[in-house]
Formats: structure tokens, C-alpha cells, sequence
């Protein structure tokens, strides 16, 4: 049940991702790691809320990358999806690969916070953004299972947020 407290953005939906595992080894590539549980949370969040990628004025996923946003962006198309349109990554917009010599992006938890909490509350606030998708991904690994040859599991949660409810 929605109770309207304040005067918003309001929390409207949560969507619980579950471990994906594709077998990328690879701990360089975090992104093609976690890319695959950032879909299917988006997916998950799509059928059960019935609503569409153009439903938000912003999609945004926590520290895939470059190399990962891509990726994500061919496996949603492949799935019937084009978020390409109002989609980016945390990482991506933290970083200037060219300039910052960055290579793929930001990566790490904090993208996702940082991005939210600084730019994308405010714009909510000013109300530049109205309906926003925040999509957290994480990889599942450590510095010892990579030494292992052990594959990244990644996980990802949504959670939508809007100016009214």
C-alpha cells in the first residue's frame, strides 16, 4: 500500500533480482559479469509491473561500464526491449573514459549511490526527471575465487522512483 507522506519522489516499486551466473571468469570484466542479472531484473520488473522501458523518463544500472552497458543494451533488444533511448550506467556518466583515461567506465558500488544521491535526486527534485528506474548491480566474486578461475556471478534490484503516485 502507497502512502503519500511528504512531497516526494515517492518509492513506487521494488524489483528483487536473483544470482545470474553466465560463466565470465574474466575479473577485468565485471561488466559483461554483471550485465546479465541487470537484464533479467529489468525483464522480471517489466512483466510484473506491466509497464515498458518508455514508461520512465530515466533507466539507470549501478557500475556496468561501458563494455557492460552494451551489452546490456544488445541482450535487452534481443529480448523485445530498446532501452537505448533513456538508458545509461552510473559508471559511465561518472567517468570520461577518453579524458580520464578510464578505459570501461567507473566500476564499484559506489556509482550507483553517488549517481543517485547527487545528480539524479536533484534532478527528481527539480523535477527535470519525473519517473526513474535505478537498477543496482553487484558481482558476486572475490579476490580469491578469480585466482581460482571461478566464474563472477552477478545479482541486480530495482527500485522505481517517481514524483507522484
Amino acid at each position: 500500500m502507497y502512502q503519500k507522506i511528504g512531497k516526494g519522489p515517492y518509492i513506487t516499486s521494488i524489483t528483487t533480482g536473483k544470482i545470474i551466473d553466465m560463466g565470465i571468469k574474466d575479473a577485468n570484466n565485471m561488466g559483461a559479469a554483471m550485465a546479465p542479472a541487470f537484464v533479467d531484473t529489468l525483464l522480471t520488473h517489466f512483466k510484473e509491473t506491466g509497464r515498458t522501458p518508455n514508461y520512465y523518463d530515466g533507466i539507470f544500472s549501478g557500475d556496468l561500464g561501458y563494455i557492460g552497458k552494451e551489452i546490456a543494451i544488445e541482450l535487452c533488444n534481443s529480448n523485445g526491449y530498446n532501452i537505448k533511448n533513456n538508458y545509461n550506467d552510473c559508471g559511465v556518466m561518472i567517468f570520461d573514459k577518453e579524458k580520464q583515461d578510464t578505459h570501461s567506465g567507473g566500476s564499484g558500488c559506489a556509482c550507483c549511490g553517488t549517481v543517485f544521491s547527487g545528480y539524479l535526486f536533484n534532478q527528481l527534485k527539480q523535477k527535470k526527471l519525473n519517473k526513474i528506474l535505478l537498477v543496482a548491480t553487484g558481482a558476486l566474486t572475490n579476490a580469491t575465487t578469480s585466482q581460482q578461475g571461478e566464474s563472477i556471478p552477478g545479482i541486480a534490484h530495482a527500485i522505481s522512483i517517481e514524483n507522484s503516485i
